[in-house]
C-alpha cells in the first residue's frame, strides 16, 4: 500500500510505513540527520531533523475527517516540531521542512551540539566531508551565546585498537558506531560509558575495537571523532583523486573508491591514502571489511618487483625487457608441448584468458592453482539474474557447507546473518563450529572429510533418491533438509574446509543436485555459490583453467617448463621444481618459486590497471587504474601477449577491454558483454555520497559500474552425484588447514597496520589431545608427515574437534589439505 503525503507543497506518494526523513529524501527534499542512517533502526537522539507535521483533523464522535468550507481537510498542526526519523509517513500529511519554526529548532540543536565542540575543522580529517561543518554553514550561529572557557576539554588522540583513533571532543554522541556494531554486524565490542556531559565511547574488547568491520564506524561517523590510523592527519579530502575498483582479497567482489594522491616522500608519484567502499546494494551495500579496507599497502611496497630478471650464472640479475622475454619465449619454445602455466584466482578474465590460449596453441595446459572445485558446476547451477541476499527474508533458506564465512568472505558472512534476522532459514553445516552458527536455524556438525556425505543426506531427503539412502542422516539433518525443502528459494555455498580436492568435487556435485531438485533453476536467489580462496577464481574456470585433479605437484612432475603467474607453488605446497628445464615466474615479488625461476617478470597490482573479476556470484565487474604503473612492471595480459608475440602467437596486447572483446567473442557466458555494459549504472538505495554527507556517509555513490550478473546455463548431460572419498586416516592428529582472514600472506605483510592481528603459525587442538600426546606443559610440538618435519607451538581450544589439530593457511607452513601427521614432544 501507498500513502500521499505533502513535503514543502509538494505531493509525494510513497510505500505506507515508510520513515519521514526517507520520504523526503526521495521527493528531493533534505532532512538534515546526525543519529539517523537508512540502513540502522531510528532512535531520534540527536534531533537535528525536526519538521512541522499537520495531519488531517477528524471527528471524534465518529472518526471521519473534518472538512473546511472548500471541502478540503482540516489539518492540525501541533504545538512541537517532531523528528521524521522516528515517523512514520501517515496519509494527507503536510509537512513543514523549511517553515521559520522548523529552521528555528534546528538552527538551536546545532547551537547547542556545537557548545562543547572543537573549532578546529583546519586540521580535522573530517574537514571537507564533514555533515556538522556543512550544517553549521546552514543552520549553525554566526557566533555562540556559551562561554569559551565553559566548554569541555576531552583526549584527542585515544586509540579504541591498533585500527581506529577517538577524538573525544569532537564527538557528538549520535551512537551510530555502537549502533552499527551491535545492530548490523554483531559486534558490540564499543559502548558509551558514563553520562551526561561526560557520556564519552569506550572499547569492551581485547585487542581494542575488536572487529573485522570496524572501518565502516568512521564512514558514518558524522564528525571527526573516529578516524582510521591508515589515513590519519594523511591527507585533506578535496586533494584527493577517485578511481572504482575492485577488492581482490575474497570471492565477494566488493566495490571500491581508491583515494589517491601525488606525494613528495613517493617520489613524486600517486599513492593509495585511503581505501572507501562504493555503493553496489548486490554485492556490499555501502559496507567494506577491514582487510579490504587496509590491505593494500603492498602495491607500494619497496621490495616490489619493477625490472625483469635473468638468471646469470647461476644467480637472478636486472635485465630488459627484451632480454627476458626472448629468454622465456626461448624456454617454452625448446620444451615443446611438455609444458605448464599455472595461475591463481588473483588475475584478472583478460590475464586468464591470453594465458589459456598461449597454452592451447602451444599444445600444453594451463592449469588453476587453486585446488578447490566445482566452478564449472557454478556454471550450470550459479544463482539466477537478480539475485541480491538483501532480498533474503521469510520462505527463502540458505545453506553454507565447508566454509567459515566469517573469514573467508567477511561481507558474505554480514548478509547471510543480516538475512537470518529478516526470517530467512539459515542452515550451517561444518566439523567446527564458526562465528554463523549464532545466527543459523539449523546447525549441522559431521566428521571432518565428510562434508559431501552430510549433502548427499540432504539430497536424499529432498530429492528422495533410494540410491543416496546409505548417507541418511539423523533428525537434525531432516529437519534442515525439511526446511530448505519448504523453502520458496534456496541458495547453497559451499567452501573447502577439511576436504581435498576430490572432497570438493564431490560435495559441490551434492549441492548441485539440491538446486536442481529444488526446480527452480535459474531463478533470482535460487543457486549455487562457491567460497573460493581467491577474488577470480570463478573468472579462471570462466576462461578456462582447471585445477589437476591429481594435484599441482604432480602435474609439475611431468612438465619440461612453467609459466607460474601470480601463484606460489614452492612457497604454497613445498612444490618440487627442480626438474624443470626452465622456470617463468610473473608475479609482484620474488616468492619462493620466484628465487627458483630461470627468469622473473614484474607484473601490475591491482592499483595500477583495467581488467575485470567475476565474484562467486558470477557478477563480472570493472576495476580501473587509479595511480600510475611502477616503472618497469606491465599488466599481465600485456607480459603474456609480447611472450606469444616472440613466439609468432597472435595475442591482443594494446588494451585490456580489446581483450575482453576476445573473450566476449569466445567465452559462451560473456557473449556480447563489453566494458560499456559493465560501466552501467542505476539509481540505488539509499542514496549516498550525494550533495550531502549526512545521510548515508561518506560511502561513494557507483558511477561507474554495478557489473553484470552471469545466468546460469543449461547442460545437455544429466548431473550424477559422485561417492565422496573416504575420509584420511589420522595418525596422531589430522592437521587440518583453514583460512583466517588476517594470514601472513605476501599481499597482507605489508599492511603494517594489522600486524598484531595477524594470525600466527601455531596450531589449535582440544585440551584433551593436549594430555593424550603428552604435549603438556610443552610449548610446541614435533609434527612429521612424507618426510617432512616441524616444530610448531600450539594452544588449546574446546571447539576444536578430538582428534584434530587447526593451523592457518598462508602463515609460514605449506600445506593445502588435510593430512595426517604423526606428533611427538620435543627434546
Amino acid at each position: 500500500m501507498s500513502v500521499t503525503l505533502t513535503i514543502d507543497g509538494t505531493e509525494v506518494t510513497v510505500p505506507e510505513g515508510m520513515l519521514l526523513v526517507d520520504a523526503a529524501k526521495r521527493q528531493g527534499t533534505e532532512v538534515p540527520v546526525f543519529c539517523y542512517h537508512p540502513k540502522m533502526e531510528p532512535v531520534g537522539m540527536c534531533r537535528v531533523c525536526l519538521v512541522e507535521i499537520g495531519r488531517p483533523a477528524r471527528d471524534r464522535a465518529t472518526g471521519e475527517p473534518l472538512l473546511d468550507e472548500s471541502g478540503d481537510p482540516v489539518i492540525q498542526f501541533g504545538p512541537n516540531l517532531e523528528t521524521a526519523c522516528t515517523m512514520p509517513v501517515g496519509q494527507g500529511w503536510q509537512v513543514r521542512v523549511a517553515s521559520e519554526k522548523a529552521i528555528q529548532g534546528r538552527n538551536e540543536i546545532v547551537e547547542y551540539l556545537l557548545t562543547s565542540h572543537p573549532l578546529d575543522c583546519p586540521i580535522c580529517d573530517k574537514g571537507g566531508e564533514c555533515p556538522l561543518q556543512d550544517l553549521t554553514m546552514g543552520h549553525g550561529p554566526g557566533e555562540s551565546r556559551f562561554l569559551f572557557d565553559d566548554k569541555i576539554h576531552l583526549a584527542k588522540h585515544v586509540p579504541l585498537g591498533e585500527l581506529i583513533f577517538l577524538d573525544r571532543e569532537r564527538c557528538i554522541q549520535c551512537a551510530r558506531c555502537t549502533r552499527f556494531q551491535d545492530e548490523i554486524v554483531g559486534d558490540p565490542v564499543i559502548g558509551f560509558y558514563e553520562r551526561g556531559r561526560r557520556l564519552e565511547i569506550v572499547t569492551y574488547s581485547n585487542p581494542g575495537f575488536d572487529s573485522y568491520f570496524s572501518g565502516n564506524t568512521t564512514d558514518i561517523c558524522p564528525v571527526g571523532a573516529l578516524t582510521t590510523a591508515d589515513f590519519r592527519f594523511g591527507a585533506r579530502p578535496w586533494e584527493l583523486n577517485s578511481a572504482a575498483s575492485i577488492c581482490p582479497h575474497c570471492p565477494v567482489g566488493c566495490n571500491l573508491t581508491l583515494s589517491t594522491r601525488r606525494e613528495a616522500r613517493a617520489g613524486g608519484r600517486d599513492i593509495v591514502k585511503r581505501v572507501m567502499p562504493r555503493q553496489n546494494e548486490h554485492v556490499n551495500e555501502i559496507w567494506i571489511c577491514d582487510k579490504g579496507r587496509f590491505a593494500h599497502h603492498y602495491a607500494r611496497d619497496p621490495e616490489r618487483l619493477t625490472t625483469p630478471l635473468v638468471r646469470k650464472n647461476g644467480k637472478l640479475a636486472k635485465a630488459s625487457w627484451k632480454e627476458a622475454l626472448t629468454r622465456a619465449a626461448e624456454g617454452l619454445k625448446e620444451a615443446g608441448t611438455d609444458l605448464i602455466g599455472v595461475a591463481s584466482g588473483r588475475l584478472t578474465n583478460e590475464d586468464l584468458y591470453n594465458l589459456r590460449v598461449l597454452f592451447g596453441k602451444l599444445g600444453g595446459k594451463a592449469i588453476l592453482s587453486d585446488p578447490m572445485a566445482g566452478g564449472n558446476l557454478v556454471q550450470r547451477y550459479g544463482v539466477g539474474v537478480g539475485s541480491n541476499l538483501s532480498s533474503l527474508g521469510k520462505r527463502d533458506a540458505v545453506l553454507v557447507i565447508a566454509s567459515d564465512l566469517h573469514e573467508e568472505a567477511p561481507i558474505w558472512w554480514l548478509r547471510l546473518k543480516q538475512a537470518a534476522e529478516r526470517g530467512a532459514t539459515l542452515i550451517v553445516a561444518n566439523a567446527r563450529a564458526t562465528r554463523l552458527d549464532d545466527y543459523a536455524q539449523h546447525n549441522l556438525r559431521y566428521d571432518w572429510g565428510d562434508g559431501a556425505r552430510t549433502a548427499l543426506g540432504l539430497l536424499h531427503f529432498i530429492g528422495a533418491d533410494p540410491e543416496l539412502a546409505r548417507f541418511e542422516g539423523d533428525r537434525a539433518l531432516k529437519s534442515a533438509a525439511r526446511a530448505f525443502k519448504r523453502a520458496r528459494n534456496a541458495t547453497v555455498f559451499f567452501g573447502r574446509e577439511g576436504l581435498n580436492y576430490a572432497g570438493t568435487e564431490a560435495l559441490a556435485r551434492a549441492c548441485a543436485l539440491m538446486i536442481e531438485a529444488k526446480g527452480r533453476l535459474g531463478e533470482p536467489n535460487n543457486g549455487l555459490v562457491a567460497v573460493w580462496p581467491r577474488a577470480n577464481t570463478q573468472g579462471a574456470w570462466d576462461m578456462g583453467l582447471r585445477p589437476d585433479p591429481r594435484g599441482l605437484n604432480t602435474a609439475l612432475e611431468g612438465a619440461v617448463a612453467a609459466y607460474v603467474i601470480a601463484a606460489d607453488p614452492v612457497g604454497d605446497e613445498s612444490a618440487s621444481l627442480e626438474k624443470l628445464s626452465t622456470l617463468i615466474v610473473q608475479d609482484l615479488f620474488v616468492t619462493a618459486t620466484a628465487e627458483l625461476a630461470d627468469v622473473v617478470l614484474p607484473a601490475q597490482s591491482f592499483v595500477e590497471r583495467a581488467g575485470t573479476f567475476t565474484s562467486g556470484e558470477r557478477r563480472v565487474q570493472r576495476l580501473y587504474p587509479a595511480v600510475s604503473e611502477p616503472s618497469g612492471s606491465l599488466p599481465d595480459w600485456k607480459i603474456v601477449a609480447e611472450v606469444a608475440r616472440r613466439l609468432e602467437i597472435g595475442l591482443e596486447d594494446t588494451a585490456a577491454p580489446l581483450v575482453f572483446e576476445r573473450i566476449a567473442s569466445e567465452v559462451r557466458d560473456y557473449s556480447g558483454l563489453s566494458y560499456d555494459d559493465l560501466a552501467v549504472v542505476e539509481p540505488q538505495w539509499p542514496e549516498v555520497g550525494g550533495g550531502d554527507n549526512y545521510f548515508g556517509g561518506t560511502a561513494y555513490a557507483n558511477k561507474q559500474g554495478l557489473g553484470v550478473q552471469l545466468a546460469p546455463h543449461r547442460a545437455s548431460r544429466p548431473l550424477r552425484w559422485k561417492a565422496p572419498p573416504r575420509a584420511s586416516a589420522a595418525k596422531d592428529l589430522l592437521l587440518m588447514p583453514v583460512t583466517k582472514l588476517y594470514d601472513q600472506g605476501r599481499t597482507l605483510r605489508p599492511s603494517k597496520l594489522l600486524a598484531a592481528r595477524m594470525a600466527p603459525l601455531q596450531m589449535t587442538l582440544h585440551p584433551t589431545e593436549i594430555e593424550r600426546l603428552g604435549l603438556s606443559g610443552a610449548e610446541e610440538a614435533e609434527i612429521s608427515w612424507d618426510g617432512r618435519v616441524e616444530r610448531l607451538k600450539f594452544t588449546p581450544s574446546t571447539e576444536v574437534p578430538p582428534g584434530s589439530a587447526l593451523v592457518p593457511r598462508s602463515v609460514g607452513l605449506a600445506l593445502l589439505e588435510p593430512t595426517p601427521v604423526t606428533v611427538r614432544r620435543p627434546n
